[in-house]
């Protein structure tokens, strides 16, 4: 969403500037010029809040945040709507009332305070949600009992380093990313297409606990899970709905050379290639360079790493920091 909210502001902000020089000019000196420009106003600023409510409304029903080099069309398509529709009444307001320059000066004059206060908010906005904290809902039960379909959370997106614009790294982190951390990341995937666990995950936030660092080797047999050769049987925030009741292990691992599932998992295709895949037993894989193995608290009910691979560092977006909502469980995310 920061994405969104900085190219609010940047239009904005050009709206704002092309006032000032235009006011200085005299430029808009008709009652069509003014009708004209008060249309574009009214169009950008319907388009904004509609894509703005439909960005909140689609994020709170899926946990979603669509990646910035992609618009959704349920989000697109409203808004611009919304903007033809308010351009048009814009248009006709400002035609049939800028006869006299007084009024005239007052569209124009009131259009730049709002076009002014709107940049201002949404470029402070979107730096704050892309370097500093983010606030998300947790739709699911991938994460229970630690964290609870309805919670709202911060997310601290800087103590990992600030993100680079573009450029996917980060810069003078305050500590490095350790296992056990709770993070948010967008899935590990830059086709649109990919099918994971059922669903087209492309684009989404996921929240998950760090098991496997660089360079760690993982397995899971009859749904413990192993670290470097021995079971972590300190996870004490880890659930098994399932009990010791565990799925009979896929046939179709033991078609692949240690090799060539390494390469599948590492590739975000195994789920794809094997179909079969089993929650109970998986690898071992060996975790990439910069690169994290996760999985959810809810073991038997979680779409994580043993399905779709591991999670690179510049899809990263930071740790789960404090629960705010609903009061009555307020704390922070261990």
């Amino acid at each position: 969403m920061e994405e969104r909210l900085f190219v609010i502001g940047l239009a904005m902000g050009a709206y704002a500037y092309a006032s000032r020089q235009w006011m200085k000019s005299g430029a808009v000196d008709t009652p069509a010029k003014t009708g004209l420009w008060h249309g574009i106003f009214c169009a950008l600023s319907a388009f904004a809040v509609v894509w703005i409510v439909m960005m909140s409304m689609d994020s709170r029903a899926r946990f979603v945040a669509i990646a910035a080099q992609a618009v959704s069309t349920t989000e697109f398509y409203p808004s611009l709507a919304a903007a033809i529709v308010a351009g048009v009444i814009g248009l006709w307001r400002g035609r049939s009332k800028g006869v006299e320059p007084e009024q005239r000066r007052y569209f124009l004059t009131e259009d730049l305070d709002w076009a002014e206060t709107v940049f201002s908010a949404m470029i402070l906005a979107s730096v704050l949600m892309y370097f500093v904290v983010q606030a998300f809902k947790i739709p699911s039960g991938s994460m229970r009992s630690t964290l609870l379909e309805g919670d709202h959370l911060f997310v601290n997106k800087f103590i990992y380093g600030l993100r680079v614009p573009l450029a996917g790294g980060r810069v003078l982190p305050l500590r490095s990313i350790q296992r056990g951390d709770v993070i948010v990341f967008r899935f590990p995937s830059d086709d649109p297409s990919d099918l994971h666990c059922g669903s087209l995950q492309y684009g989404r936030d996921f929240i998950k606990r760090v098991v496997g660092l660089p360079g760690d080797r993982i397995q899971v047999s009859a749904g413990r899970v192993f670290l470097n050769g021995h079971e972590q049987s300190d996870e004490n925030y880890a659930q098994y709905l399932d009990g010791t009741r565990r799925q009979p292990e896929s046939v179709h691992a033991h078609e692949l050379s240690p090799q060539r599932y390494q390469e599948i998992w590492q590739s975000h295709a195994l789920d794809r290639e094997l179909q079969d895949i089993q929650k109970d037993y998986f690898g071992p894989v060996t975790v990439p360079p910069h690169a994290y193995f996760v999985m959810g608290d809810n073991r038997d009910r979680s779409c994580d790493s043993r399905y779709w691979g591991p999670v690179e560092e510049k899809y990263l977006k930071g740790k789960a920091w404090l629960v705010y909502w609903p009061p009555s469980r307020m704390k922070t995310v261990q």
